[in-house]
């Protein structure tokens, strides 16, 4: 069977350096989690960089470096090059939810590439030549040891620690990781009760303390184009955070500031919609909805005019959903490698949680696990999307605000 020769590799990992280059706060940063006792440097056509620790190696985690990329710069470390960031980039590869899960009765065949396909799914993607990855969260699963006799996940490690990031992400995306720079949304599987500490250490946008609950909102200039990428790990669809809605509805609101157009990137879709009883779409995330609120009570719209399109994940499907009220449209890419969801083809008449009264315009969810690919066309952008192969299965394309108002069609 397909597991076999894979149970074999993952019985004995093997630690081994990674490296890739992300956005923060003000720019990018190439960072490495590496064995060496001292950081390397950071070597460019315009030098040489020493690399600062984010913090010390400890039982958990090796040696992690960074240091400041600006875009255009070709770089490398330890002898691995890096993805220059693009200043503009054209063609934005998005993907979610790619861990493979282990937790008490809930198993699922790591070493089965049917069952868990994100290794070949991210070489797939890595072959499309991205100029940026925007990943929506989700990227650690194993949180329980395999039990005794599953062969499907025999010889995983688990828990917050480097072997099994190295296991559930850094491995099976190195190929991506090394063709384009990547924004590294967190997920609920990233709060601090889960895998926040290992994400915060190796891939918060700022501070690597031991854990935030919420880390605050920052964007990405990608001149002409501004990402708003928020951190809603704690936001429980049914749950209302009062404080947790004010925050967030602050730094929603701060977008109104940035350069437009923007798009929303975060893991909890605040209008996405599953499959609930007698097949009726439902969801909805009632501290994202109340923060939405919160901005129309001061007169403000649910999400600042120039925010164009909202990305997310969570949800293990992909969806494009349009709808009225003036919301601007909503793709959920959660497809990306764990157990799948059951969501309507059609999400039209979906209910959601609280009284935003925003409703589905038109809206459709697709099965299977997979990626999508956005490319910068005259009037908007194209979407395709892949299967875990890489074979392109449908092409839909996002309307931004150039001409009318903003929408995603996807035609049959």
């Amino acid at each position: 069977m397909r597991w076999i020769a894979a149970c074999a590799l993952l019985a004995t990992p093997a630690l081994a350096d990674s490296a890739w280059v992300q956005p923060v706060a003000g720019g990018y940063e190439a960072r490495i989690v590496t064995e060496a006792t001292a950081c390397p440097v950071l070597k460019t056509a315009h030098g040489a960089t020493p690399m600062t620790p984010r913090m010390a190696a400890s039982d958990k985690f090796p040696l992690i470096c960074g240091a400041p990329l600006q875009p255009g710069v070709h770089a490398t470390v330890n002898g691995m090059p890096l993805p220059a960031p693009a200043a503009s980039p054209r063609r934005i590869l998005v993907l979610g939810d790619t861990g493979c899960r282990i937790k008490g009765a809930a198993l699922q065949a790591c070493n089965d590439s049917s069952q868990w396909p994100f290794p070949q799914l991210a070489a797939a993607a890595a072959g499309l030549k991205p100029d940026l990855v925007i990943h929506v969260g989700d990227y650690l699963y194993r949180e329980s040891p395999c039990p005794e006799g599953k062969a499907g996940c025999a010889g995983s490690p688990w828990g917050d620690n480097w072997t099994t990031w190295q296991a559930d992400f850094f491995s099976p995306a190195a190929p991506l990781l090394a063709a384009a720079p990547v924004v590294l949304t967190r997920g609920n599987h990233e709060d601090c009760t889960r895998a926040g500490p290992g994400w915060q250490l190796l891939m918060g946008p700022a501070s690597p303390a031991p854990c935030d609950r919420h880390v605050p909102l920052y964007t990405v200039d990608l001149h002409g184009l501004t990402l708003g990428v928020l951190d809603d790990a704690v936001s429980g669809e049914p749950d209302l955070d009062r404080d947790l809605a004010v925050t967030y509805a602050a730094e929603i609101n701060s977008l109104a500031h940035a350069p437009g157009p923007v798009w929303f990137v975060h893991h909890r879709p605040t209008w996405a919609a599953i499959t609930g009883p007698l097949g009726i779409p439902i969801g909805g995330n009632l501290t994202l909805i109340q923060a939405a609120l919160n901005n129309r009570a001061q007169g403000k719209p649910l999400l600042p005019g120039h925010v164009e399109l909202q990305l997310s994940g969570h949800i293990h499907s992909f969806e494009a959903i349009n709808y009225d009220k003036g919301v601007p449209p909503q793709i959920v890419a959660g497809n990306g490698g764990d157990n799948l969801d059951v969501t309507p083809k059609n999400l039209r008449g979906a209910t959601f949680v609280g009284h935003s009264g925003v409703r589905v315009a038109d809206g459709l969810s697709v099965g299977g696990f997979g990626f999508l690919l956005m490319t910068r066309a005259k009037a908007g952008w194209t979407v395709e999307l892949y299967d875990s192969e890489g074979l392109r299965t449908r092409q839909c394309r996002f309307r931004d605000g150039r001409s009318k108002a903003p929408r995603v069609d996807c035609p049959g």
